[in-house]
Parts: C-alpha cells; sequence; structure tokens
C-alpha cells in the first residue's frame, strides 16, 4: 500500500526496459530529451534528496540548501537526483542557476551513482550572491539507467545557503523508458498448470479471426491443438488479444509450450503438485525478514544468510529498549523480533497484524500444512504457526502499559540501498499509539487464541488476554489516528476506524461466543472494498465463515449470501478481462501493490468454493495465480524464481544485488507489487509516462511503488499457493 518516498541509491538496469547501446553515436538527441525531474520546484522538493548534514527546502521556486562548515570531501556535503539514463557516446549538457550566501566554489557533477563512478563531467562552479547561469557538457563513457546529477558542496570553512533553480539535464537518444521488450506475444502462466484446473493462455494480435493452436511436449510433439477465441482490446492493457483454453489436455509434464504461427510461448509445466515449492517459498519469505534473528544458512543457503538485525548490538539502535519519538511519551519498550515489513526496516502493526492473520487463517483452511526451513521446525506445532508466532510476539510487545498499541517502530531517517538490518546505523523511534493499531492487536489476538489453543494454552490465553485489554482500550480512545507523513518509514495513516472496530469485535466474537461483542459488528464483505490493512471491514465476514456454529441459520445464510455476491462480481471481473484478474479497479486505475488485490479477490473466490462447492470459484481462484505468474500485459511473472520472465530485482535493502554484487537477490517465490497507475516514485515517473494500467511495472530495484515487496502481500501469496496446492 502506499507508503512515503524512501532515496533508494543508485538503480540497476531495469528488467523489462533496456537502453540499446547504438553503434553509431548521433552528434545530439532530436528532439532533445530532459533527464532530470522536477529541475523547477515549483511545488516540492521531490524527487531531489540531499545529505543529512545539508537540510534542503523549496523556498520562493528554489530548492535552497543549509552547507555545513567542517566537512573534508565535497560530496560530504549534496543534492542530488538518481536514476537518470546515461548513453555512452552521448553528449549531456547540464544547465542551472544558482547562488550563494557568500562567495564559494562547489562541483557539479553527472556520473554514474556507484562503483565504478564513471563520469560524465565534474566542474567547478564559482557562485556568489547574484544568481547566475551556468551551462556544462560532457560526455557519457557508459550506457547505465543508474546515472545521477548531483551538487557537492563539502570543504566548506563557514557554513553558507545555497539556493538552485531551473536545473536540467539534455542528452541522450533513446526517448524516456527505453525500448520495452515484452517477450512473446502467447502469456501463459510460466510456472504452470494444475492437471485438473483450467488451462487458458492470451495471444497477443491484430487478427481478427480465430487462429490455429499447438501444444508442445519438451521433445517438441505436437500433443494437442485447436482454435483461440477473439476478444478484442484488453482496456487495461490496450492489447488487442485472442484467447486459448486447452483444459481438455489431460496429460501432466514438464517443458510444455504453446505456439501460434510462429510465436512460442514461454515453457510451463503440467502437474497434480504444481504449486507445492511455490507454496514453501512463498512461506519461508517470512523467515527471511525477522528482525531480531540470524538468519542461518542451514536453513537459507549462504547467499541469503545474515546476522541478526536490531538487537541493540552497535551499529543498531533498536530494538531491544526503544523509546518513543520526542515528545509523545516517557518510556521504552522491548519491540524485538517481528518481520521487516517491505523494504524497508520499518515494522508496523496494521500491516502485520494482517500478514499474520492471513498466515492464521491459511491454517484453518489448510490444515498444519508442510515443513519449513524453520529453526523451529519439529516442535509439534504446525510450521506455518510457528512463523506466525514470530510476528505476534513482537505485536504483544508493541502494547503500550495502558493498554493502547504503538502504531509502529522504524529508523528517524530513510537508508540506502543496500543494507543489511545489521549495519542500520539510524537511531529507532515507537511512533504514537493508534486505535487503528490497538484493534488490529484485539482481531489478531482474538484470532491467536482461538487457534493456538490447541497447540499453546499459555500463549493463546495471553493473546486473548492482550485482545481483551486492547479492546478495552480502544473502545476509551477511539479516535487517535496515525498522521500521514513522515520521514525513515511508511505512513499507513487511517482516519476511518469503524472498519477496525468492526473486525476487531467479529474475531472476538467468535472465539469467545460472547454477544457484547457481536453487537459491534457493523461491516460486511463487499467487492469494492475487498480487504487490506487500510479497509479491514470486510474481514469481520471473514472471521465470521471460520466460526458458522456460532451463528443462527439465517445469519449462516445471510453470510454466506455476502461472500458469494463479492466472488460472483470478482468472477465476472476476471472473465471480463483479456487477460484474466479478478482485480478490476473501476476508475481504471491500478493501485501500489496491486498485485496483492488479485491475491486478496483471490482468496474470496476460494472460500466461495469451499462455502458452495461450485467449481466456477476454484477455477476462477487458480486462473488469477496465472496472471501472478505470467499470462498479463508484460508476460511478466511477478513471483521471484518462477517462471522464464521473473521479477528479480524488487525494491528491498538486503536483496539488493542489482546494486551491488555483495547482496542477494530477492529470496524465490517473493511477490513483486505490481503494476500502480500513479507512478509514486521517480524510476517510475521517468520511464513510464503514459503506461497503460496494467502497463505500469518496472522490474526495478529503485521503482518501489511498482516493484518492491511486504509480507501483506507475500501472506496472500501464501495463502492462495496453499490453498492451490490443497
Amino acid at each position: 500500500m502506499l507508503r512515503s518516498r524512501r532515496r533508494s541509491g543508485a538503480i540497476a538496469l531495469l528488467g523489462a526496459l533496456t537502453l540499446v547501446p547504438l553503434l553509431t553515436a548521433p552528434a545530439a538527441a532530436d528532439p532533445s530529451y530532459e533527464r532530470v525531474l522536477n529541475g523547477t520546484f515549483d511545488v516540492t522538493k521531490e524527487p531531489w534528496w540531499s545529505s543529512g548534514n545539508t537540510p534542503a527546502t523549496v523556498a520562493d521556486g528554489k530548492l535552497c540548501a543549509q552547507i555545513p562548515a567542517g566537512t573534508v570531501n565535497p560530496w560530504d556535503s549534496m543534492i542530488g537526483q538518481d536514476d537518470l539514463p546515461l548513453e555512452e557516446g552521448q553528449p549531456y549538457t547540464l544547465k542551472f542557476d544558482a547562488s550563494t550566501t557568500r562567495p564559494v566554489q562547489f562541483h557539479a557533477v553527472l556520473q554514474q551513482a556507484a562503483t565504478p563512478y564513471a563520469t560524465v563531467l565534474n566542474k567547478t562552479v564559482d557562485a556568489t550572491s547574484t544568481p547566475q547561469t551556468y551551462v556544462f557538457t560532457g560526455t557519457s563513457p557508459v550506457t547505465d539507467t543508474h546515472g545521477q546529477v548531483s551538487f557537492q558542496m563539502g570543504g566548506a570553512t563557514e557554513p553558507y545557503t545555497l539556493c538552485l533553480d531551473n536545473i536540467s539535464v539534455i542528452g541522450g537518444v533513446i526517448p524516456p523508458g527505453g525500448v520495452r521488450d515484452f517477450g512473446s506475444p502467447v502469456r501463459v502462466n510460466q510456472l504452470g498448470y494444475v492437471a485438473n484446473g483450467p488451462k487458458r493462455a492470451t495471444y497477443v494480435t491484430t487478427a481478427t479471426a480465430p487462429l490455429d493452436w499447438r501444444l508442445l511436449a519438451a521433445s517438441n510433439e505436437v500433443v494437442a491443438t485447436g482454435r483461440t477465441t477473439p476478444y478484442g482490446t484488453d482496456a487495461l492493457a490496450g492489447d488487442a488479444v485472442q484467447l486459448i483454453d486447452f483444459a481438455a489436455y489431460r496429460g501432466t509434464g514438464t517443458g510444455f509450450r504453446l505456439v501460434v504461427g510462429e510465436d512460442v510461448s514461454e515453457p510451463f509445466d503440467i502437474g497434480k503438485h504444481l504449486y507445492a515449492g511455490l507454496r514453501q517459498d512463498a512461506l519461508e519469505y517470512f523467515y527471511n525478514n525477522r528482525s531480531g534473528l540470524p538468519i542461518e544458512a542451514k536453513y537459507v543457503g549462504a547467499e541469503y544468510a545474515r546476522a541478526a538485525g536490531h538487537l541493540g548490538v552497535a551499529p543498531n539502535q533498536g530494538d531491544t529498549s526503544v523509546p518513543c519519538y520526542p515528545g509523545t511519551c516517557d518510556y521504552s519498550l522491548d519491540v524485538r523480533g517481528g518481520w521487516y515489513d517491505a523494504g524497508d526496516h520499518g515494522k508496523y502493526v496494521v500491516n502485520g497484524a494482517l500478514a499474520a492473520w492471513q498466515l492464521l487463517d491459511l491454517y484453518e483452511e489448510t490444515g498444519p500444512g508442510i515443513a519449513l526451513k524453520i529453526p523451529e521446525s519439529g516442535n509439534r506445532t504446525p510450521d506455518v504457526l510457528d512463523e506466525a508466532r514470530w510476528e505476534l510476539d513482537f505485536l504483544l510487545r508493541m502494547q503500550a502499559p495502558n493498554g493502547m498499541v504503538h502504531h509502529k517502530v522504524h529508523d528517524e531517517k530513510w537508508t540506502g540501498l543496500g543494507l543489511a538490518p545489521a549495519d542500520d546505523p539510524q537511531p529507532r523511534y515507537l511512533y504514537p499509539v493508534s486505535t487503528a493499531a490497538t484493534l488490529n492487536l484485539a482481531a489478531v489476538g482474538a484470532r491467536c487464541a482461538r487457534v493456538y489453543a490447541r497447540w499453546d494454552h499459555r500463549f493463546a490465553a495471553r493473546c486473548l488476554a492482550a485482545a481483551e485489554t486492547a479492546w478495552n482500550a480502544a473502545r476509551q480512545h477511539p479516535a487517535l489516528y496515525a498522521p500521514a507523513g513522515g520521514e525513515g518509514g511508511g505512513a499507513y495513516d487511517d482516519t476511518k476506524v469503524t472498519d477496525e472496530f468492526s473486525w476487531a469485535a467479529a474475531e472476538l466474537f467468535a472465539t469467545t461466543g460472547r454477544t457484547s461483542y457481536k453487537r459491534f459488528i457493523s461491516t460486511t464483505l463487499n467487492a469494492a472494498d475487498g480487504f487490506s490493512w487500510q479497509e479491514t471491514g470486510g474481514l469481520a465476514d471473514l472471521a465470521l465463515a471460520r466460526v458458522p456454529w456460532r451463528l443462527s441459520p439465517t445469519d449462516r445464510w445471510k453470510l454466506r449470501t455476502r461472500i458469494t455476491d463479492a466472488a460472483n462480481t470478482y468472477l465476472a471481473d476476471l472473465k471480463s478481462q483479456g487477460y484474466p484478474n479478478p482485480y478490476k479497479p473501476a476508475d481504471g486505475q491500478y493501485v501500489w501493490g496491486s498485485n496483492s488485490a488479485t491475491a486478496n479477490d483471490a482468496m474470496i473466490l476460494a472460500l466461495a468454493a469451499d462455502l458452495t462447492g461450485r467449481s466456477a470459484y476454484r477455477s476462477a481462484a487458480l486462473e488469477s495465480l496465472d496472471y501472478l505468474l505470467g499470462r498479463n500485459a508484460l508476460n511478466q511473472s511477478y513471483v521471484t524464481g518462477y517462471g522464464e520472465r521473473s521479477s528479480h530485482n524488487q525494491h528491498h535493502r538486503f536483496w539488493a544485488h542489482s546494486l551491488n554484487p555483495a547482496f542477494p537477490s530477492p529470496y524465490p517465490g517473493s511477490l513483486a507489487g505490481g503494476p500502480n497507475s500513479h507512478l509514486q516514485d521517480p524510476v517510475a515517473q521517468r520511464n513510464l509516462p503514459g503506461c497503460a494500467p496494467a502497463k505500469c511495472y518496472l522490474d526495478d530495484i529503485g521503482s518501489y511503488s511498482t516493484n518492491e515487496v511486504a509480507i501483506n502481500w507475500n501472506s496472500a501469496l501464501a495463502w492462495l499457493t496453499a490453498y492451490a496446492d490443497s
């Protein structure tokens, strides 16, 4: 979901976006391509950043920075912008206006943002209190998408103020966005298809008549044939497509390919337990993102092993005794443990509670499940519950002495990539309690009490006590809202908590049976809202669906109707698209984390299948996985390690291999956020202007608004793949 921007540092070569080196270098770009975003500072500073010792703000349409004295190197005090594309052999012109409060010299630099720091230009600027325009030109020695323009002011003997305006970098012959390569027009689930499930594909073509298709085995033998079904234009992708249905083929195996004319799909498998590996990897994502525990090679392999983060060992400044943000409370809490939320090292109650809840519901859906490679495995408790408990223990620690719950804990300032958790030097703070966070603990604590009662009576009792304490505290403080904005972590702001009250009441009623809770259930599931960390009203119905014996026959019938009504909408939405997807935004605009909406909507389809036995719901839930695994407008599997064209550059501080080979790539089974029409990061803004909604995605570590990972997205994937495997 929407998070504040974070400086991402250098950016790797775009996965589905390529800067193609030219054999000959034209003299100049025609037309001239501007490579800088927001060089005029009409409203905001973003996406410009400045060093921590160089505070910069926009004033009177200029970016003005306070330059400190006493630094040594030019780069000790900087203002900059990342992710400018550079093309080898092409000239670039840097132009800007500058003034200073006293005569000084500083450097204007255009170069690679990471080693080997190949330089286009590095010029000395003589500035005074009179605004002047400066123009410098240089030729790029490299082709790279992670160029950086910066102003380096370190080495000053006295402090001064620098103001910049009208910054421009013009150069290169490749237009913004480069050349996008979507691969084969035959779009399939690149992992494969369940043997007794739907088997469909999409073919991108302007042809309007049916076309012949062939299904090839790994041996190149034709094992099935048929004709495509013309569809027309998929509105959200802008592609003219036809549909392929090969469900009549009942064989199994590996390395199948679909062929239409000369076009060949990516290879895929057909099998009974197709999702077993992904089910395990999607769950082991959480062990990889544990805070407060060494991640050991014997569980994840040497590449992903790392030291424990945030156990109070220098340079860490948390999380064994974390103070409140200055001016908000007078105590500290031990909030070790839990899962790092997403690409940063923050831990957030509203997101963590939803992810933990989804793992608990996964257990209720599929039973004890599979063995995971985690330290607790073999302790007689189902491994999925061991993993969920790591987060639940953290959530319990976030409860304040008055029963309310702190909204989040994270760094004071944003950190760069790559950075291992144990190397994070930032101060950490507890941010104020909120009604939403408190009710999240009430809800997941109640579910915890019911689920763990069979496995750990003492822990179940602890969960229920915390849940009831949180409920009572929230009743006394019903309108403490987390504010928007902030620095160093995501806001997760929410000023509507009627849905959290309803969800918490439903979970407490489901666990205790007390009618005093039932009367506070005021929300129901609807297809428009579905559910997310910010919209939890629908979770009240999903809680009740697990305890039908608590309801009268009439209430059970009403509940079943509400869930199937939502499922019917998702089923219709899926069938109405050329790239079938239960997520179909009414305004045609994909949101941050759109892939999690696909997975959560599919979860509701699966629950409707449980309630009714209708195979159409089951098929639609499985077909939703087709979209996530490659049958989409980008021919992109959004799950690392699954598919020939899988995402592998997601935004994550430790999984930062695309920036620094010393770090690993994302762990297999990591789900990328997916298309986001709003382009809420500089990489997306620079490279995806005018994108069709379903194509507003880049497999780039800098595109945090389309390509981040998050615990509540992987919990949805884990739930859905467990359902598919079972």
